[in-house]
């Protein structure tokens, strides 16, 4: 594995982590607590040291297969949880947005991760208007000062968002979350930029194009409706992204290399990066996503 500080945080992060959205029961796919624990286990073997979560990947269900699973070996990982939706049912949420609100999520977090602290707290797909409020910077400041968060962090997409990056400094925000893949360069003229001129650590998620990186899938797949990729986004869309796909691994990915490992190594090779956060749903895929590091330079 291999090490990056993560902007202004000071924290070294394992350049490749694990995302657990899956774990809230919305990719096709419900798990059991021992399988979520080996792999952790595995993960923590190959140096991977950090984890992306959310309140609403399910009602904290996620929040609560992490905490179990890292439960007397927290000091060994950098926990990154968010605020700002409320699950309601699958594919359904809600916003609250008070700091009222902000406060109740993380108690909630924290009670569903065994912790009395989160490393990295992000705005998780916050609106302008929201995410200026001054009533919940000064509940999240309080937060810091407590040290129930230790470092504020921004989620957002891959859409341009400049006005929320630029501002991140007086918010004490360190470091910006958002979407950034082969098949999703937008943030490569906006955002990433502009991370790199505030020194702002950038955690990539989706970075397998929510599994279309992965090779697994040819043109003509059909996804089930009960997941997300068969339930949002637009049936036109997803086939041309699985023809593209086809393209780049025949004209870009080397034959010894997997797909999946290379379009990891291909986000962690943009010198804006500090880390990817791919998902994963079994040990061995906990291994593959790992392997991508070896893929870099020293």
């Amino acid at each position: 594995m291999k090490y990056r500080i993560l902007g202004k945080t000071g924290l070294k992060v394992s350049v490749v982590g694990i995302g657990t959205w899956q774990f809230g029961g919305e990719w096709g796919k419900e798990f059991a607590q021992p399988e979520v624990d080996a792999m952790f286990r595995r993960a923590e073997e190959l140096g991977v040291n950090l984890l992306d979560t959310a309140e609403c990947y399910g009602d904290h269900t996620s929040e609560a297969f992490v905490g179990q699973a890292i439960e007397g070996k927290r000091s060994n990982w950098i926990v990154a949880t968010k605020f700002g939706h409320k699950f309601n049912k699958p594919f359904d949420r809600s916003e609250p947005r008070s700091a009222a609100d902000v406060r109740q999520q993380l108690e909630d977090s924290l009670k569903a991760l065994r912790t009395d602290h989160v490393d990295l707290y992000q705005y998780h797909s916050w609106g302008d208007e929201q995410f200026f409020d001054q009533q919940v910077q000064a509940e999240l400041e309080k937060m810091l000062r407590q040290g129930k968060i230790r470092h504020l962090g921004n989620s957002i997409g891959s859409n341009v968002n400049v006005k929320q990056v630029e501002a991140s400094a007086s918010k004490k925000i360190e470091f910006i979350q958002l979407v950034y893949n082969r098949l999703d360069r937008h943030p490569e003229t906006t955002t990433l930029p502009l991370c790199q001129e505030h020194n702002l650590g950038v955690l990539a998620r989706v970075p397998l194009a929510s599994g279309f990186l992965s090779g697994k899938y040819q043109p003509g797949h059909l996804f089930d409706a009960s997941e997300v990729r068969g339930k949002w986004g637009k049936p036109d869309k997803r086939e041309h992204d699985l023809i593209e796909v086809q393209r780049i691994a025949r004209q870009e990915v080397p034959v010894s290399v997997s797909m999946a490992q290379w379009a990891l190594a291909w986000c962690l090779k943009n010198p804006a990066v500090t880390a990817v956060i791919p998902g994963c749903k079994s040990v061995a895929q906990v291994e593959s996503n790992a392997g991508a590091a070896g893929l870099l330079e020293s």
